[in-house]
C-alpha cells in the first residue's frame, strides 16, 4: 500500500484529502505544519507528499528544500490558494514535481499522485537496471596497471576528450569503453559499438552513415546509421585499424566537421557525438605500412589508453577466477565451486593469449565440466597445466627475415593449431581466440588457411 503524507494548515483541506486518499487505496498521514511533516518523515516511510505552501512559521518552499536534501527522488506535489508564476517556478526548482492550486479538483489530485508515483516506480527501476548494467561492466582487479587504468578512466570521463585504446584481443578494450560513457555526462544518451573488422567493405559506409531510399538496390526505405543513431552519446569505433582507407577518409571528415550525408543524400545531418576508437594492432606500424592514416590517427589519439595483457598483471588472475566462480553460478546455477590451489596455480603461471576473454571461457567450461565442487589441476587443459601456451613457438624459419614476417608465421601456425584444437569449429576458434569469426576468415584467407567447417 502506497502512503501519502498531507501537509495543510487547514483542517478541512487535511480530512477532505485523508477521506478521498483512504477511499482510493492510499495510506495517510497529516501533518498541520512543516516542522510536524519534517518531524513525521524521520521515522516513517513515505511514498509521496502533498504539501501547502503558504503555512504560518516554515512556508512550503523551506520544507520542499529540507525534504529534498533528505530524499531527492520523494515526489512532493506543491499546492497553493494564491499561487504565483514565481512561486511555482521557484518550486520547480527545488524539485517539486508539480503545482495546483486551490480549491482542489479532487479528481486531478488522485491523476497526479497516479503519475508521480509511476514516475518514481521507472525512476526507480532504471536505477536498478543501471546498478545491475554496472556490474555487468565492472573492471576487475587490484593491480597497479588496473588501478591506473580505474583512476584514468574517472579523470577523463566527464570531459568531452576523444579515446584510442589499444590492447591485445581479449584485454578489455571495449569494457573500458563502456566505463568512460557510464562515468561520463552522455551516460543516458546512447552508446554504439560499431565493430569495423565485421562490417563488409562494401557495407560499412551505410552501417555508419545510413542511407536514402532508393540509394541501392534493397534500400526500400531509409535509415540511420550508427554515428546518427549514436547522437548526444558515444561512439565506440572497435578494430578501427581494420577499417579501409576510403573508410578512413569519410570518418576523418565526420570528426573533424560533426556532419556527414547518408549513402545516397545530399542532406547534410549535424551530430554530437563522442568517438572512442579502439584497436589490437599498433597503429604507428600500420601508418608506415600505408594502412592507416596519419592524420586520422592524430584525430582519434587525444588520449591514448593502453590495456596490458593479462600475462602482465598476473596478480588479478585469482581475482577475475573467484568472480567468475560467482557469476556462474548465480547466471548457470548448481553448487557454488571453488579452485583447488595447485590448479590456480597453473592458471596463474599461464601466459594466456586470449587474454580475460580466454580466462572467462575457460572457467564458464570448468564450472560446467569439472564433477566435483573443487575445480582440480586435472580439470585443466594440457597445456594449463603445463604452463605453456597452447600452440609452442616454432623455431625461426630462414626465410623469416624480419619481425613482422616472424610475427606472421606464429600467427598463421597459432590458428591453424587452434582450428585443429576445436576440431575445424570456426565459431568456437574465434571465441576461443579472442577476435570476430569475420575476422578469422579474413585471416585465414590472408593466410592461405583452407575455411574448416563451422
Amino acid at each position: 500500500m502506497k502512503s501519502v503524507m498531507v501537509v495543510d494548515d487547514e483542517r478541512d483541506i487535511r480530512t477532505s484529502l485523508e477521506g478521498v486518499l483512504r477511499d482510493e487505496g492510499f495510506q495517510v498521514s497529516l501533518a498541520q505544519d512543516g516542522e510536524e511533516a519534517l518531524k513525521r518523515l524521520e521515522g516513517a516511510v513515505v511514498d509521496i507528499v502533498l504539501l501547502d505552501i503558504w503555512m504560518p512559521g516554515m512556508d512550503g518552499l523551506e520544507v520542499l528544500g529540507k525534504m529534498k536534501e533528505r530524499d531527492r527522488d520523494l515526489p512532493v506535489i506543491m499546492i497553493s490558494g494564491h499561487g504565483t508564476i514565481e512561486t511555482a517556478v521557484k518550486a520547480t526548482k527545488l524539485g517539486a514535481y508539480d503545482f495546483i492550486e486551490k480549491p482542489l479538483s479532487l479528481d486531478k489530485v488522485i491523476l497526479i499522485i497516479n503519475h508521480a508515483l509511476n514516475q518514481r516506480m521507472l525512476s526507480e527501476e532504471n536505477r536498478v537496471l543501471r546498478e545491475e548494467i554496472a556490474k555487468d561492466y565492472e573492471i576487475i582487479g587490484t593491480s597497479s596497471a588496473i588501478e591506473t587504468l580505474k583512476t584514468s578512466i574517472m579523470r577523463v570521463a566527464p570531459t568531452k576528450s576523444w579515446v584510442l585504446i589499444t590492447g591485445e584481443n581479449g584485454t578489455g578494450k571495449e569494457l573500458v569503453a563502456r566505463n568512460i560513457h557510464y562515468f561520463s555526462n552522455r551516460s543516458s544518451k546512447p552508446f554504439i559499438e560499431v565493430n569495423c573488422a565485421a562490417i563488409p567493405e562494401e557495407l560499412i559506409e551505410s552501417e555508419l552513415f545510413g542511407y536514402e531510399k532508393g540509394a541501392f538496390t534493397g534500400a526500400v526505405g531509409s535509415k540511420k546509421g550508427k554515428f546518427d543513431m549514436a547522437d548526444g552519446g558515444t561512439i565506440l569505433l572497435d578494430e578501427i585499424g581494420d577499417m579501409s582507407l576510403k573508410t578512413q577518409a569519410k570518418v576523418l571528415r565526420i570528426l573533424q566537421e560533426q556532419r556527414f550525408e547518408r549513402v545516397g543524400g545530399t542532406a547534410g545531418i549535424e551530430v554530437d557525438v563522442r568517438v572512442i576508437a579502439a584497436t589490437n594492432k599498433d597503429l604507428s606500424e600500420e601508418i608506415k605500412g600505408g594502412r592507416f592514416r596519419e592524420d586520422l590517427f592524430y584525430r582519434l589519439n587525444v588520449i591514448p589508453f593502453h590495456i596490458v595483457p593479462l600475462r602482465e598483471r598476473r596478480d588479478d588472475i585469482p581475482i577475475f577466477v573467484e568472480h567468475y566462480l560467482r557469476r556462474f553460478s548465480t547466471e548457470i546455477g548448481g553448487a557454488d565451486k571453488s579452485i583447488a590451489r595447485e590448479a590456480l596455480s597453473c592458471l596463474i603461471n599461464y601466459p594466456w593469449p586470449g587474454n580475460v576473454r580466454e580466462l572467462k571461457n575457460l572457467m564458464e567450461r570448468l564450472f560446467i565440466m569439472s564433477p566435483k565442487s573443487e575445480i582440480a589441476a586435472d580439470d585443466l587443459p594440457p597445456s594449463i597445466r603445463e604452463g605453456r601456451r597452447s600452440v609452442e613457438l616454432l623455431p625461426p624459419s630462414p626465410s623469416m627475415g624480419t619481425l613482422r614476417e616472424a610475427r606472421r608465421e606464429f600467427e598463421r601456425e597459432f590458428i591453424l593449431h587452434k582450428i585443429e584444437e576445436y576440431d575445424g569449429n570456426i565459431s568456437k576458434t574465434a571465441e576461443a581466440i579472442g577476435i570476430e569469426r569475420s575476422h578469422l576468415y579474413r585471416k585465414m584467407r590472408g593466410y592461405g588457411i583452407e575455411v574448416g567447417k563451422d
